[in-house]
């Protein structure tokens, strides 16, 4: 009944929709229908001998409404994720768990220099964007909205956007609870991807109570219901507080970024009785936060043009920095990231090297209590270390941090771009050898192996696109040991392929007609 309701609601917004666009253009609405087709030999980590490869299909499904008045711009988009086959053909009244709403922002203009109604005038613009929306800045290293997921990135949060004089800044943070129930005192908070149910020491099926994780063993890994970012992290922050101020000189645009999260504190603890066995776990009642902060900046510029002898060059530089407490109370010193890169541009063909580092953990010399590893927060690292998601990803990375030498080749036609991109992966700290026959002291060989990304990507229409990719990881015993903590166990070459279409139509589009003369 209530979801015949919900389809009658829809399809009468849309119509009113459709009257009023007749006369009002400030209203948008565009959907998308993504469909990737996967098979997976080794995707993530290196697959263990005698598997076999895995193949599915994923489908988001998204629709994205907007409307914009003089002060006023309104944002929300629902869509559906899901896994060809994973529901019953017969739906059930307990299906729908995957519909949820992606975005649902407002923003409120408070100062504009060319309104003359506004009498707020020390700023040339001021906005106020408030609600869940998508943090995309620069180019998605530390803040993406993860679009290659089916499922995206968003936040809660309430971003001030101020313009003046060519500089631009966006600050604000967000504030996340578990719920607003009656009862509920503090503002603790554990991220909400804690299973309902874990198995005890005797094997006894144990409910989780609010604000505790199951861990795999006293003080050992989460055991999540989910994954909660990318990265491999066990819980998303309590808080966080942003500054992203840039400028443009010329070809060249300066970008700095303040970055602060707030994790919550916890104590180990657990659930159950003598009886019916323990669950060991976290327990999310501890009074502060553990903050940690990122900052730097990125330069990227332009050189020249595609006629030109040397063609056009687009070149990147960046470095940041960590430090504070990570999520389990680490202390973070020496964490840093940095790189550079450029692409020379000619005709239809551009290529061009580039190389970046993220700190890790010297394995040798590691103070108790402290980390150096770098945490490239809440990116798009699939953009960045490999489209084959073996770094900075829901698997993890290595304690070693990584360093990322690569080279990339791209084609672009008027309906087919090909690219193809090179990765040199290597640990950038000493990493132990701590298998049972090394000797003492023994540490692992730093290089983790070679990727290969090749992938097409043909316009068929003005609204869908087919893009077809292929990648290969030539890994070997560093990469296995560092990511699953052994050696031989694995193939040491991973293979993954997918066929994606995506339809993205515009519903209020109109073909332009020719007049005749």
């Amino acid at each position: 009944m209530k979801k015949n309701l919900f389809s009658k609601f829809g399809l009468a917004i849309f119509f009113t929709i459709a009257f009023f666009q007749s006369s009002f253009s400030q209203f948008s609405l565009l959907g998308q229908v993504r469909t990737r087709t996967e098979i997976r030999d080794g995707l993530g980590n290196l697959a263990p001998y005698g598997t076999k490869y895995s193949a599915f299909t994923s489908q988001r499904t998204r629709l994205t409404f907007g409307y914009k008045w003089d002060r006023v711009t309104f944002g929300m988009a629902v869509q559906d994720v899901r896994v060809w086959g994973q529901d019953a053909s017969s739906i059930s009244n307990a299906d729908g768990g995957k519909f949820g709403v992606h975005e649902a922002w407002a923003e409120i203009v408070l100062a504009n220099s060319a309104d003359t109604t506004v009498k707020f005038k020390p700023i040339q613009n001021l906005s106020l964007k408030i609600g869940r929306q998508e943090l995309v800045y620069d180019d998605v290293r530390l803040l993406g909205n993860l679009d290659w997921l089916q499922q995206g990135r968003r936040f809660d949060a309430a971003i001030f956007k101020a313009q003046h004089l060519g500089w631009a800044l966006d600050f604000g943070g967000g504030f996340n609870q578990n719920a607003d129930a009656f009862g509920t005192n503090g503002t603790y908070y554990v991220a909400g991807n804690a299973p309902a149910t874990a198995l005890s020491s005797k094997n006894v099926t144990l409910a989780i109570p609010t604000g505790f994780l199951p861990t795999a063993s006293k003080g050992g890994a989460p055991v999540l219901a989910n994954a909660a970012s990318t990265n491999g992290q066990n819980q998303m922050f309590k808080s966080f507080q942003m500054a992203y101020l840039s400028h443009k000189f010329k070809q060249t645009k300066l970008a700095v970024l303040f970055f602060k999260d707030d994790f919550s504190k916890y104590r180990i603890d657990s659930i159950g009785s003598a009886t019916a066995g323990y669950v060991y776990g976290r327990r999310y009642d501890q009074t502060g936060v553990n903050s940690r902060l990122t900052y730097g900046a990125m330069l990227t510029g332009q050189l020249g043009n595609t006629s030109s002898k040397l063609g056009k060059i687009a070149w990147q530089t960046f470095g940041y920095a960590q430090s504070g407490k990570d999520r389990d109370g680490l202390s973070i010193s020496k964490a840093y990231h940095y790189g550079a890169n450029f692409m020379i541009q000619k005709g239809l063909i551009s290529f061009g090297p580039g190389y970046e580092v993220l700190s890790g953990n010297d394995g040798f010399n590691l103070k108790a209590g402290e980390t150096h590893r770098f945490d490239p927060l809440y990116g798009t690292p699939h953009k960045h270390w490999g489209y084959m998601d073996y770094f900075y990803v829901g698997t993890g990375s290595p304690a070693g941090g990584l360093q990322n030498a690569f080279f990339k080749v791209k084609h672009a036609a008027s309906r087919l771009t090909t690219t193809f991109d090179i990765h040199y992966f290597a640990l950038a700290a000493a990493t132990p050898n701590k298998t049972k026959d090394a000797p003492a002291g023994a540490k692992i060989s730093p290089m983790l192996g070679m990727e290969y990304d090749l992938v097409l990507n043909y316009a068929l229409n003005k609204f869908t696109i087919v893009e077809l990719g292929y990648s290969v990881m030539k890994g070997n015993n560093s990469l296995e040991y560092v990511k699953q903590t052994t050696m031989d166990k694995t193939r040491k070459t991973g293979q993954w392929g997918y066929l994606m279409l995506n339809i993205r139509p515009d519903f209020f589009y109109s073909k332009p007609v020719a007049i005749k003369q």
